[in-house]
């Protein structure tokens, strides 16, 4: 009898301190986003965050979600445990996924590479569910290995449930866990990064234009994704280079999609400024009208909401940081007549986990001619490791920038002294 009473003490004493730890786990799994809009901009060379707005808000990732889906694609084309060219035979489960899709068949062989460019361009659901069995087993093991992944990457507020992002109550993230997600893309995967930049792609003898009309719009704009559903409103996550500076920036929660990419647009421009880069001329594309893949056939939006305004509510000249008093004023070298005045410049050409990586992509890129007489150096950078090229006048260095951009590698003009 003793030792059942010593037992059963025990018992309650353990139940006693674990249940304040079950009930933080329930709490933080039922937490649910409070509102729709939120919005980041990222300086991808130094990681500064130049504009923030509820960026660490819980929302609704909708379709980018499927930006985690092709970076675990990624990963298993670099192991070699997937190959483009590899056929998939899709589920019954795949092919029945709501719209979008693209009209997978059950028992249908579909190509890795055709599901990669159906995910990224036409944000098909149906692919993605192909796509997570392949690698998951199933949809729901597969979401776990994208939950795992994002804790990797420090993407501490992200929870994922599905591989297309369609409707999920705990499917969670934040405007900056999607901005570090990007930007994972550019350091780890850019050989892969073009898919995301693809303007359209053809299947069963039908071309799809990408869900993301700024592609075709701006000339600076190079990629990422769109993503919509009712309860989150029109995301969007952008990639634009001018003269070799790259950024990142996040919508989240906009009230349409004319209404987000208008404000997407706003942020890419200010962000810029704020970097000192040299203002250009955006040429705009007369693009066709195209239906919004993304926005599921049976729904219609919701856009009621004073909080989900794409107003910035800041001035064009002015850009606040989160948790900062002091404004960012737009420096005065941004003026249509900035010229980079000669000396020794240097091209940053990415940041890199290992110094063996940097020094292979050094060796990769030290034949191109505008790089001949530049001399390779690393340079820590917090975790990470800068490779640049040095000893260039500015026009070199612009030059490279350019040569460099065209063959869709990153690239940063630094100063002297920088």
């Amino acid at each position: 009898m003793t030792m059942r009473r010593a037992f059963l003490v025990t018992a309650l004493i353990l139940l006693a301190n674990f249940w304040p730890a079950v009930a933080n786990a329930q709490s933080l799994a039922t937490e649910k986003p409070t509102g729709r809009y939120a919005s980041i901009i990222v300086d991808t060379d130094n990681l500064d965050i130049l504009h923030a707005r509820q960026i660490d808000e819980l929302r609704y990732p909708a379709s980018l979600t499927k930006v985690m889906t092709l970076y675990l694609a990624f990963d298993a084309l670099n192991s070699g445990e997937l190959r483009l060219e590899e056929k998939v035979k899709v589920s019954a489960v795949a092919a029945r996924t709501p719209p979008v899709d693209i009209g997978l068949r059950t028992g249908q062989s579909v190509s890795i590479d055709t599901l990669m460019q159906a995910i990224a361009v036409r944000s098909a659901n149906d692919a993605a569910v192909v796509l997570a069995e392949r690698l998951g087993g199933s949809e729901a093991g597969f979401a776990e290995m994208m939950t795992a992944k994002a804790r990797s990457l420090g993407m501490s507020q992200t929870t994922f449930k599905t591989a297309n992002g369609l409707p999920h109550p705990e499917q969670i993230t934040t405007a900056r866990d999607m901005a570090k997600l990007a930007n994972a893309v550019l350091v780890n995967h850019r050989r892969h990064y073009h898919y995301f930049g693809l303007k359209s792609f053809r299947f069963n003898g039908r071309t799809y234009l990408n869900t993301n009309r700024l592609l075709r719009e701006r000339e600076d704009v190079d990629g990422f994704k769109t993503g919509y559903t009712n309860d989150s409103g029109y995301n969007l996550i952008v990639s634009a280079q001018r003269d070799g500076r790259r950024l990142i920036a996040v919508v989240l929660g906009g009230a349409s999609g004319a209404s987000r990419n208008s404000h997407m647009a706003d942020l890419i421009d200010r962000g810029f400024d704020v970097m000192g880069v040299t203002p250009q001329t955006i040429k705009v594309a007369q693009a066709p009208k195209v239906s919004r893949p993304d926005k599921p056939s049976r729904a219609k939006a919701k856009t009621q909401g004073s909080e989900n305004s794409d107003s910035p509510s800041t001035p064009p000249s002015v850009l606040r940081l989160r948790g900062q008093d002091a404004p960012i004023v737009l420096p005065a070298s941004s003026g249509r007549n900035f010229r980079l005045p000669n000396g020794n410049w240097s091209v940053q050409l990415g940041l890199f986990q290992t110094e063996a990586s940097a020094k292979a992509h050094l060796d990769s890129l030290g034949l191109l001619p505008e790089l001949a007489t530049a001399k390779p150096v690393l340079i820590p950078r917090g975790a990470m490791i800068a490779a640049r090229m040095t000893g260039l006048s500015a026009q070199s260095a612009r030059a490279s920038c350019k040569a460099l951009v065209k063959t869709r590698h990153g690239c940063l003009i630094i100063g002297p002294n920088s």
